[in-house]
């Protein structure tokens, strides 16, 4: 049998420190939740490699660099409250859990929320909702922050106008080769952009551009 702390160490010293991932609780957090529980049987020997999972329903779990370093440029505090836009089965809002005052994890495949429910069972501090990524959730708005796990390609201004005043949201912008993890940051009415590294992720239900008509 894999020995998942050993490989859980490794991930975090070789994929995420060495990304610049230097936020200490964040790091922490990524050594106390075990990834393997939140990816299918027949993956979890894959858990710490430098993959993003298939996780079912066409979806995937971000790399772990790339999750570690979209959370980092949230800049959490601990009295804050997360919208965690395509939760999946719940590892992204496992480690938020850790990092803030409470966490509204979305995700509208009803196989994956019931997975999220299961896996984040215990959390307090975690409420997984089900409904359409795109429309967010609004009845818990406003949130000083919000992740999207995946890429969207187009700006999520249904998302931005659930943030609260100087909050943030970080998603991967675009496909390809030119896909951009980016953040986004409210200053009253206005929407700031501000690209940050270069990532890629599965685009999201709700969020890729309606096909153009050809003649």
């Amino acid at each position: 049998m894999a020995d998942f702390a050993t490989l859980r160490r490794s991930m975090v010293d070789g994929q995420v420190r060495t990304a610049d991932v230097t936020d200490r609780p964040l790091i922490q957090a990524m050594l106390d939740v075990p990834r393997e529980r939140f990816v299918p049987a027949d993956q979890r020997e894959l858990s710490y490699l430098d993959l993003g999972l298939v996780v079912g329903e066409g979806r995937r779990l971000l790399k772990p660099m790339v999750l570690a370093k979209m959370i980092q440029a949230l800049e959490l505090a601990v009295d804050q409250r997360v919208l965690d836009v395509g939760c999946t089965t719940g590892y992204a809002a496992a480690l938020l859990s850790r990092l803030c005052n409470s966490v509204v994890a979305l995700e509208e495949q009803p196989a994956l929320a019931s997975q999220a429910r299961a896996n984040l069972s215990g959390i307090g501090n975690v409420e997984v909702i089900e409904g359409a990524l795109a429309a967010g959730h609004v009845a818990g708005a406003p949130y000083d922050a919000i992740l999207v796990e995946g890429a969207v390609e187009f700006q999520p201004d249904s998302l931005c106008r659930q943030l609260s005043e100087g909050g943030r949201l970080v998603c991967i912008l675009g496909v390809g080769p030119a896909a951009k993890a980016t953040l986004y940051r409210r200053d009253g009415a206005d929407i700031s952009r501000h690209a940050i590294f270069d990532a890629a992720g599965v685009v999201l239900p709700g969020f890729a551009k309606p096909a153009a008509f050809a003649f």
